[in-house]
């Protein structure tokens, strides 16, 4: 069969939030781009994910001319609560100073906007883009390979490849494993996850002695439901009636039922490869690292890493300077680290507050002693506020 081949300046392999925005940067800015996504596009844009667009997303958004990405669906925080043994501790997300931005908006809501502006400005997106492989990643002219629906085989040279398709995706495979370096954490316990077409109602989260819960809004008739349960637990030990006796209990309210659409169990963890580029081949959001959903700052990470290489990129098309694509992983690396920090902090101090089976007596009364502090902070009361509205 023969092979089509082209050139283009950067593949980007991914059309989540990190690929897409990527793309549209790139194309405003007359860097040619080729986005593919092995999934189809009606897959991608029913995907069910978190939630939290902070005031650094926000800002970027609207300073590259890109505001109408968060119209739509998404809301302003309009705040929820913490139950901590049954009482509700309201959080007031206001502020009189407006230097809050933050939206809670549905990952897939920010995907389909983003799909839709990049196809409007007359962006290459090819879905259902299979086998995908990546070649000469450290040669001149590295070559992306992949097949489409039909089963013809396509080739894509390229100066640049952006790898912006996940943990599990191909990008990060494509680089020997002797030159990555992979920093990882695992949490003594793990979420059940479940989406329900329920509205959450209450929202929040709550810290009880059989551990945390989180009911979270993922659109006016659906929610994401959290669970905390054990590393070795199965979807098959949590009935549907399970789920919802212990979210009342966990909150010590009343709490909607309905369908289950979905139950799974997440291990927590958090992980970190260095460096985050191979040759021409960059690695963006999850590809490169992982934090937990309580940290609320996957969506943070993707588009801090997606702004830095973007203007790596468009520094060296336009200015011929390769500065910064040469320190990317250093420019992003400490801001990575920096909330890693952050989200084992308060992973662990959330899940410490309620259950002792995991660190014992002694680390839930100093989480919640540090809750205690944090309540009377204007500034933890508007992080509380943003994890109540949209976890990850």
């Amino acid at each position: 069969m023969t092979e089509t081949r082209e050139h283009t300046t950067v593949v980007i392999v991914g059309a989540g939030v990190a690929g897409l925005t990527l793309g549209t940067f790139l194309l405003r800015n007359g860097v040619g781009c080729v986005v593919l996504e092995k999934h189809t596009r009606a897959h991608v844009e029913r995907r069910q994910r978190a939630g939290t667009i902070d005031t650094f997303g926000v800002r970027m958004f609207r300073a590259w001319g890109l505001e109408e990405v968060l119209a739509g669906d998404p809301v302003q925080h309009s705040g929820g609560a913490f139950y901590i043994d049954g009482e509700a501790m309201p959080i007031d997300v206001d502020d009189d100073g407006n230097d809050d931005d933050s939206l809670f908006c549905p990952q897939q809501v920010l995907v389909r906007n983003l799909t839709d502006v990049f196809l409007r400005d007359g962006g290459d997106l090819r879905h259902e883009a299979a086998d995908v492989t990546l070649e000469n990643i450290t040669g001149e002219r590295p070559l992306v390979r992949y097949r489409r629906a039909d089963g013809t085989a396509e080739a894509v040279e390229c100066d640049f490849i952006a790898g912006c398709d996940g943990f599990r995706g191909v990008s990060r495979s494509a680089v020997p494993a002797a030159a990555l370096t992979e920093y990882s954490h695992t949490y003594g316990y793990s979420w059940l996850s479940v989406l329900a077409a329920v509205p959450a109602d209450p929202s929040g989260m709550a810290i009880h002695s059989l551990g945390l819960a989180g009911i979270l809004p993922r659109g006016p008739h659906a929610s994401r439901l959290y669970l905390q349960c054990a590393v070795d637990d199965t979807p098959e030990q949590w009935p549907d009636a399970r789920i919802w006796h212990e979210l009342a209990t966990r909150f010590g309210v009343p709490v909607p039922t309905g369908e289950i659409v979905d139950k799974r169990i997440v291990p927590l963890r958090s992980v970190v490869y260095e460096p985050m580029s191979h040759g021409r081949l960059y690695l963006l959001g999850d590809a490169a690292h992982l934090v937990p959903p309580m940290s609320a700052k996957g969506i943070h990470l993707a588009l801090h890493d997606t702004e830095i290489f973007a203007r790596a990129v468009i520094r060296q098309v336009e200015k011929g300077d390769s500065s910064l694509l040469d320190s990317y992983s250093e420019t992003c690396l400490p801001h990575i680290w920096n909330y890693q920090a952050f989200a084992i902090w308060i992973t662990d101090t959330m899940h410490n507050a309620g259950f002792t089976g995991h660190e014992g007596e002694f680390r839930k009364r100093i989480a919640r002693a540090e809750l205690q502090r944090q309540f009377t902070s204007d500034a933890a009361n508007k992080l509380f506020g943003e994890l109540t509205a949209g976890t990850n």
